[in-house]
């Protein structure tokens, strides 16, 4: 049972669209986000309360490389999904914040026009310097938007690595955003994350035509020999296998999204109708779960009175090279009990 104050901020979530519901998901989002042990136990009371309206959205992750257009394609994408009778919420993981340990809110500048339309919302995921802390906020904001009712909800994140990684595996889909010029970048793509790739899209293909085709056939022919996925593991169904697809867009004009919503709808169609869809969020929950318990591992073990003080020596001994790391991480373990 929920003290009053936090039911009426479920009910005030759960409600209808409006500044109060905006005002009641902000709260809710900065509680999960916060570290304090008071905080996080009404945050998970009231992640609790909320899950069995969450699961709902077309949760969506798209990337590429700085300069590649991602907010002005998400802005494009939001406009053209609120215009068809959708609520899209957008949560961008901000890589900058791990030097000043909170986000500089550039994407929402960015965004104006979304930011500013009633069906949407644009939350920042402040790094602060850690992958995993970002995974877990970016997860559980995503299941709070999902509660107001956000039927499509967009994580954006910045660069090529593992931030990536951690992105396609909390979403349904994950979007790779590629420049025309393609040929080097495509060079610097760890083979890793273009196999994650459900679908590549060349933006700004209004710079270059002719070179953003060629991006286009050079990208499908490096996809098509890494084959088909979206089954998720040789024992996934048949029908779940997707070839993934490359598309050229104009953002900036508008350009592209009839072909992209197009080829979300199919992907997810699809993945819904085998039971893939089902058994790849099963796995990411998973996940989650496994991830959330080695890091409540990891803290409690740096906080074991006996760890914390044979800590200090042994690392000093493993840095000096008289002793080796996993004769050291041994007898650290063995203290924790």
């Amino acid at each position: 049972m929920l003290p009053a104050a936090d039911q009426a901020l479920v009910d005030a979530l759960r409600g209808a669209p409006g500044a109060a519901q905006r005002r009641a998901i902000a709260k809710t989002i900065t509680l999960l986000e916060s570290t304090r042990a008071d905080h996080r136990a009404r945050a998970e009371a009231l992640l609790g309360a909320l899950l069995p309206a969450t699961g709902g959205a077309l949760r969506l992750g798209i990337s590429g490389v700085p300069g590649v257009g991602k907010s002005t394609f998400i802005e494009a994408l939001g406009l053209y999904l609120i215009a068809r009778g959708r609520r899209v919420a957008v949560l961008a993981v901000d890589p900058s914040s791990s030097v000043s340990g909170g986000s500089i809110l550039g994407d929402k500048t960015r965004m104006e026009r979304l930011a500013g339309a009633e069906q949407a919302y644009i939350r920042p995921s402040p790094a602060a310097g850690k992958l995993g802390g970002v995974a877990a906020q970016t997860r559980e904001a995503m299941l709070v938007l999902e509660a107001a009712g956000f039927d499509t909800v967009i994580v954006e994140t910045v660069g090529v690595g593992q931030s990536e990684i951690a992105v396609a595996g909390m979403t349904d889909l994950f979007v790779l955003l590629q420049l025309p010029n393609a040929g080097d970048e495509l060079q610097a793509i760890k083979r890793g994350v273009m196999e994650l790739a459900d679908l590549v899209v060349v933006n700004k293909a209004d710079l270059d035509e002719a070179a953003a085709t060629r991006a286009r056939a050079q990208i499908g022919s490096a996809l098509h020999l890494y084959g088909a996925h979206g089954a998720h593991g040789p024992h996934a169904q048949a029908g779940a296998r997707w070839q993934p697809r490359v598309l050229q867009a104009s953002a900036a004009q508008g350009r592209g999204l009839d072909e992209f919503w197009a080829a979300v709808t199919a992907f997810h169609t699809r993945q819904s109708a085998s039971g893939a869809l089902a058994e790849r969020r099963q796995r990411q929950t998973e996940a989650w779960l496994w991830e959330r318990i080695e890091a409540g591992l990891a803290e409690r073990f740096r906080h074991h009175p006996a760890v914390a003080a044979a800590l200090p020596a042994a690392s000093a001994e493993v840095r000096a090279g008289r002793l080796a790391a996993s004769v050291a991480a041994r007898r650290l373990l063995d203290l924790f009990h």
